[in-house]
């Protein structure tokens, strides 16, 4: 078995695959790989991928080798974890993604809002990281040093540090913080894990088909060596295999690498839904060549341990490919988890060590003191995983590292279950259960790996302790209980603190609430929150948080609203938390970014930030849950749609509500004044509402309210609502009816009444005047037959019986005005409109009070019509008497007819300044008027085309009539004609 690979060409080929690796995420962060398929669930599976490190690829088949079947623990404890994702990991999602938590120790040490928490499981995180870094690193010299034949030197696993330390910096520390999303990494690291299952395939492929000469080879070996078999199966009764599910079951959310790539690097949220089938599909891909691999290696005699038949086949079968294949495929595994590894390890340190103990300062660039800074701990983490495998001298398995690695993680599962599903348990629970659980393990595993020491004797219980490698999984049990009893117990007997309990509302599975209590901020824009910022960010950092702030939020750099300015100081602890951790960030905003002291001690829920949490679980909630949401929105809905303002008003007049009803009447939208005060909103609602809610009286009815547009009349209502259910003492909710309509009809009722009124004295008025008028016409008729020699008094007589007889017809006209409203069509009669018009003009020339016009009557002598004369006559006066008002002094009013065969129209033409084309649509409706108060009633032109229609004719407006001078108005009266026997038919007016 000679192999042609030398130390250099391994180290090359090595150096290309990283570089392949960099390549991939370059191209994928320039933007040359399409964004469908990085953010593709697929995609996100295959980076999840990342947990089948150089373990699963070579220990797997060393711990099948030991423990049987228990080795597919390792793919069915995770498997577990995310088939329980709706349950386990997509609340852990939910809290990442709101609060910015980007490692475990971020998540504990905002549910127990303790920086101690946050420091122990940083440090509990790094003790479990050394073992893995160092069996990565392990795994690769080991397989150089097969390959070529020769030890490895020390100096070779440096170089290879040294290299994955480099690519570490590249993929993970180029950009500021955890803040972003490293689309790159992801997509190289499913890259990678495709590289690794196909590699692995391959080989199992290989073992099966050529080794074994297909399944029935295969079959006929296992036969012919039953004890195989049997060793596969005794290890599974003895019971170590359920620790080991347990261990992996921890292994999703625990392991630093795992949350990293689960939550961190989540780039589509509903790709967890399919991560939860997904990630136990790519698991059982990576188990089904194990088997058929570690009997090959047996068949063969491969010249390698059991942990490295994947080479050992190659090896044996003196195959160049097949050998470089599985150091490709290992070389794969390892350098994924270290590049990842490290860059979740160097966020935790640097968020819950270095940042508590040491402030950048404000001066400088922070953002990028914080880069470099992780990239000093990127270097200090590799080579102190480096000094690790340097402190073992390959003395352990690679099983047995990864064993002391993920037991520690487990001591932070109980903590983790407690955060999501036990509101009680408190920083001190958390701690002790944690810190005996970790001192269990470190005395159980770690001492014994890197020690002589055999056994340890405990002189209170008189009991010799036996550090024996096959009865690990007893120190595994006995750390979990001790943990979990101490968190439990612990818990119980302590306090736990007011902002633990505010913490724990915001964890727990199920809870809908963001927020408890509306407190007030001092600051009352976001430029004051920039301002107070700055003395420990630094203005550019503090500005720079603030604009992200709000464009997360979508807000204007100009909010005032004290609803508003809650949720961006609510977002710049978060997006801080993932900057500087969620204890720094905690402490920097309460204290720059205080809320007001409450002397009233005023607490109340915020109504915003639950209506935004249940809107966010509104998928998700089902039984009970659902049905009462449902009804919560069939409510809402209700005043929402409600025509009547609904104004809800908490104690101190936040605005609570502001329904669509009252957004129409005020004209102020919901999403202006929703979560602001009562006394930011516009004139003259604000004046109106507040001396409402302020005054004693729960109804208000008919206050006017004028404005520069329009005048209102309105009813207000106001009830407490909550336990106190007394006004002035609790919430309000106010309810504006709008009554300008039922006041115009009002008016307008009064109005007809008297004018009704008005028609029964007039009525009264002429029949008293009738007896005078007989009398008059009789005396008249007298005088002309006494003086018939004198043509004068004659003339004069027949003038004062014509007056009369008009007298006599407009009393009869009014009189049946007011007893029937509408006059008889049989006294229709021919009408010259020439004469009707001439009339009008001379009845207006008496009025010498009116304006100074010229009227110029242009009708043509021979148009006729049938009709009222008196009544024509009135329609007339009431037109021209308008033309005149409208009309400049010495103005000009002309008044023109045109006729065809069957019509005839007459116009009245004014130079005046016009009507406006808003109140053309309401000349003709009753009590209209643009005359000032007490000028004018309203029902002339409604009068007039009463008066048009009876005698079935239409009248029309133009109004400019002059379009080139923009000015004047022209009524158009359209009549039937009528022709006379002896007039001849004229076509036209002159």
């Amino acid at each position: 078995m000679l192999m042609s690979f030398s130390l250099s060409q391994l180290i090359f080929i090595s150096a290309t695959y990283l570089l392949t690796l960099f390549g991939v995420a370059w191209a994928t962060e320039r933007g040359w790989v399409p964004g469908w398929i990085v953010r593709h669930p697929l995609t996100y599976i295959l980076s999840l991928g990342v947990y089948a490190s150089a373990w699963a690829f070579f220990g797997s088949v060393g711990l099948a080798h030991q423990y049987g079947y228990g080795f597919l623990a390792i793919y069915l404890g995770i498997s577990g974890a995310f088939l329980l994702a709706p349950v386990l990991l997509y609340p852990i999602l939910r809290l990442t993604r709101t609060h910015q938590l980007s490692s475990l120790a971020d998540l504990l040490a905002f549910r127990f809002r303790s920086s101690w928490v946050g420091a122990i499981t940083t440090l509990g995180m790094l003790l479990a990281a050394l073992p893995l870094l160092a069996l990565q690193i392990q795994s690769v010299t080991d397989t150089i040093s097969i390959i070529t034949g020769k030890p490895i030197q020390d100096l070779v696993a440096l170089a290879f540090c040294i290299l994955i330390t480099l690519f570490s910096i590249l993929f993970g520390a180029r950009h500021i913080t955890n803040r972003e999303k490293h689309h790159g990494l992801v997509f190289a690291l499913a890259f990678e894990s495709l590289v690794k299952l196909v590699a692995l395939l391959t080989i199992g492929a290989y073992a099966l088909f050529i080794v074994f000469d297909g399944p029935s080879g295969l079959d006929h070996w296992l036969n012919s060596n039953p004890d195989v078999l049997d060793n596969l199966r005794r290890p599974l009764e003895e019971g170590p295999w359920r620790t080991l599910l347990l261990l992996f079951f921890a292994s999703a959310i625990a392991m630093p690498h795992m949350y990293h790539m689960t939550f961190t690097e989540n780039l589509n949220r509903r790709a967890m839904i399919t991560a939860s089938w997904g990630v136990p599909l790519f698991l059982l891909l990576m188990s089904l060549p194990i088997l058929p691999i570690l009997w090959a290696g047996l068949k063969l005699s491969a010249p390698t341990s059991p942990e490295y038949f994947t080479l050992g086949i190659g090896l044996a079968l003196d195959s160049e490919r097949l050998t470089l294949l599985g150091f490709m495929g290992g070389l794969s595994a390892a350098s994924g988890v270290i590049i990842v590894l490290t860059l979740a390890m160097s966020g935790m340190v640097m968020n819950h060590i270095v940042l508590p103990l040491y402030q950048p300062p404000a001066e400088g660039n922070i953002y990028r003191w914080l880069k470099w800074a992780r990239r000093i701990l990127i270097v200090g983490i590799v080579l102190a995983g480096y000094s690790f495998y340097l402190l073992l001298r390959s003395e352990q398995d690679l099983s047995n590292l990864g064993l002391v690695a993920f037991f520690a993680a487990l001591q932070f599962l109980p903590g983790v279950l407690c955060a999501l599903y036990w509101r009680k348990a408190n920083r001190y629970g958390f701690l002790s259960g944690t810190i005996a659980g970790l001192l269990i393990w470190a005395a159980g595993m770690l001492l014994p790996m890197l020690s002589n020491i055999q056994d340890v004797y405990f002189p209170i219980l008189d009991y010799t302790h036996v550090f024996n490698g096959d009865k690990w999984h007893l120190s595994i049990t006995v750390a979990l209980t001790v943990n979990c009893l101490l968190l439990t117990l612990v818990s119980l007997l302590t306090r736990t603190s007011a902002e633990e309990k505010s913490a724990a509302r915001a964890c727990v599975v199920s809870n809908t609430r963001q927020a408890e209590h509306r407190h007030e901020l001092y600051a009352n824009n976001p430029q004051e929150l920039a301002t107070e910022l700055a003395k420990p960010l630094g203005a550019v950092t503090a500005q720079r948080e603030v604009e992200k702030a709000l464009k997360d939020l979508q807000f204007p750099f100009d909010e005032k609203r004290p609803f508003a300015l809650r949720r961006i100081r609510e977002r710049i602890k978060a997006n801080l938390s993932g900057l500087m951790g969620p204890s720094v960030a905690q402490d920097l905003v309460d204290t720059f970014l205080p809320f007001k002291t409450d002397t009233n001690n005023y607490i109340n829920s915020d109504i915003h930030f639950i209506e935004t949490r249940l809107e966010d679980y509104k998928s998700r909630l089902t039984g009970l849950a659902a049905e009462l949401d449902t009804l919560r929105r069939y409510h809402r809905q209700t005043l929402q749609d409600l025509p009547m303002g609904v104004c809800s008003l908490a104690k101190d007049n936040e605005i609570l509500m502001w329904n669509r009803a009252l957004e129409d009447l005020t004209g102020i939208a919901a999403s202006r004044v929703v979560g602001s005060r009562l006394n930011t909103i516009d004139e003259p609602w604000r004046e109106l509402l507040t001396h409402f809610t302020q005054g004693s009286s729960a109804h208000l009815y008919k206050h006017a309210l004028h404005s520069t547009y329009e005048s209102r009349w309105l009813n207000l209502h106001k009830a407490a609502i909550g336990e106190t259910a007394s006004p002035g003492t609790g919430d309000l909710v106010l309810l504006v009816e709008d009554a300008t309509k039922t006041r115009i009809l009002e008016d307008k009722l009064m109005h007809s009444e008297r004018l009704a009124s008005i028609g029964r004295l007039a009525a009264g008025v002429a029949h008293e005047i009738g007896n005078p008028i007989t009398g008059i016409a009789c005396l008249a008729q007298n005088l002309r037959y006494e003086r018939d020699a004198d043509p004068e008094i004659a003339e004069i007589s027949d003038q004062i019986v014509e007056q009369t007889k008009r007298v006599t017809r407009i009393v009869q006209s009014l009189m049946s005005f007011s007893h029937s409203g509408q006059q008889q069509q049989d006294t229709h009669e021919p009408v010259n409109l020439f004469e009707v018009a001439s009339e009008a003009v001379h009845l207006l020339s008496l009025n010498k009070l009116g304006k100074s016009v010229n009227f110029f009557n242009l009708c043509d002598t021979q148009y006729w019509t049938l009709g009222d004369p008196q009544r024509l006559v009135q329609v007339l006066i009431n037109l021209l008497s308008n033309a005149r008002d409208a009309s400049p002094e010495n103005g000009r009013i002309y008044i023109r007819t045109s006729a065809s065969k069957s019509q005839v129209e007459l116009s009245i033409e004014d130079q005046g300044t016009g009507i406006s084309p808003a109140n053309l649509t309401h000349l003709f409706e009753p009590f209209f008027t643009t005359k000032d108060p007490g000028q004018g009633t309203g029902l002339g032109l409604a009068l007039v085309y009463s008066i048009i229609e009876e005698h079935h004719g239409d009248i029309q407006v133009d109004s400019p009539a002059d379009l080139e001078l923009q000015r004047g108005t022209r009524f158009r009266i359209s009549l039937p004609r009528h022709t006379l026997a002896s007039a001849p038919i004229s076509k036209g007016s002159p």
